[in-house]
């Protein structure tokens, strides 16, 4: 598919690597449209799993294609799963629209609120009220903290939370000094966040909990969302404690390479997967990057659950669909239509949210 790549390239990949790249975001190279918008290549899909097509297809005449189980359990909407990967089970639109916007509010407002942690923290510090400084068109500008930069600009300052040197000035002030400071605009900021966490913090240096970190819980509406969500995987009479979650956003081009969640102490306490925004593509491979992925979309509202020996599979997301014909996000941006959530709107049309919630202990 990908002209400029040898033959003996893909010798050398693993199969689930191979997919990653099948599905990944590429341009068509046309020097002649260069100064046109560039045209996303073409890519084959008739292989993904469309769940949402499966459950109406269940629903209607109780067909399923092969390989694809639907699991009795009791739960509120159909669960499925597949026969070659015990312990991972898909929910199709398991949760409502109207819980799907507070859960977007909330991951772009409060859930990377310190002291819980992000992506930035390495870089700045913690930072306090990023998506309001980029709604207002606030600067972020390097530079040591005294009482006359506050005094000078206290109504146009976002404060990040600590005395480190970058603080949120008005774009007048900020161009002001940015001869002798760096700049960095809220709204590249807010588009280059990555992840946040919330309850139990996640180390990714060592790759573990640090119970020391500071955080906040996860907040009780979160907890109650994701029990319900993670009956159908959980061992018969126990109860699934949410203890920590990692936000993980997502924009055009952007990917999540194949890996193992593995660091929880017990396996067969499910991961509970929620998806918000633009659709995408998710990877469900095996012990082995050698074995071949399933690749199947995920739209808004849908929840993937991995317990068990699903714990031990690879996994990944190699594309997001953020134009018109392929996000499928109408229904968000019915519900988003009011001039307050204008800013919301905005950043979901071209972006995935994913909140996966977690049993650590």
């Amino acid at each position: 598919m990908y002209g400029s790549e040898r033959a003996g390239d893909d010798a050398e990949r693993t199969a689930f690597r191979k997919s990653e790249k099948k599905y990944k975001l590429y341009y068509e190279n046309n020097p002649k449209s260069s100064k046109k918008k560039k045209q996303p290549k073409q890519v084959d899909l008739s292989e993904v799993l469309d769940f949402k097509f499966i459950s109406e297809l269940f629903n209607q005449k109780g067909e399923l294609p092969q390989g694809v189980v639907h699991v009795n359990c009791g739960f509120e909407r159909s669960v499925f799963g597949l026969e070659n990967r015990p312990g991972f089970y898909f929910i199709p639109g398991a949760v409502t629209l109207d819980e799907q916007c507070k859960w977007i509010r909330e991951s772009l407002t409060n859930f990377p609120q310190p002291p819980n942690r992000t992506n930035h923290n390495v870089i700045y510090g913690p930072i306090s009220n990023l998506f309001a400084a980029a709604k207002e068109g606030k600067i972020f500008v390097e530079g040591e903290k005294s009482d006359d930069d506050l005094d000078s600009d206290s109504s146009g300052s976002v404060s990040n939370g600590d005395c480190c040197r970058w603080t949120f000035h008005e774009e007048d002030i900020a161009r002001s000094r940015g001869k002798t400071c760096k700049l960095v605009p809220a709204s590249v900021l807010l588009r280059k966040l990555r992840w946040s966490t919330l309850g139990l913090q996640f180390n990714w240096s060592n790759r573990n909990y640090d119970v020391s970190l500071p955080h906040k819980k996860i907040p009780d509406a979160l907890c109650q969302l994701a029990k319900r969500m993670a009956a159908p995987a959980m061992p018969v009479g126990e109860e699934f404690l949410p203890e920590a979650a990692i936000v993980n956003y997502f924009g055009s081009g952007d990917t999540l390479g194949g890996h193992l969640d593995d660091m929880e102490a017990d396996w067969s306490k499910p991961i509970v997967s929620m998806s918000f925004g633009c659709k995408a593509i998710f990877l469900l491979g095996g012990k082995s990057r050698e074995d071949e992925p399933f690749a199947m979309f995920l739209r808004s509202g849908d929840v993937v659950l991995m317990a068990g020996e699903a714990r031990e599979c690879f996994h990944g997301v190699p594309r997001i669909f953020t134009d018109e014909e392929n996000a499928e996000i109408t229904p968000l941006e019915s519900q988003f239509s009011s001039e307050d959530d204008r800013c919301f709107l905005n950043y979901i049309r071209t972006s995935r949210i994913n909140i996966n919630i977690r049993q650590v202990f």
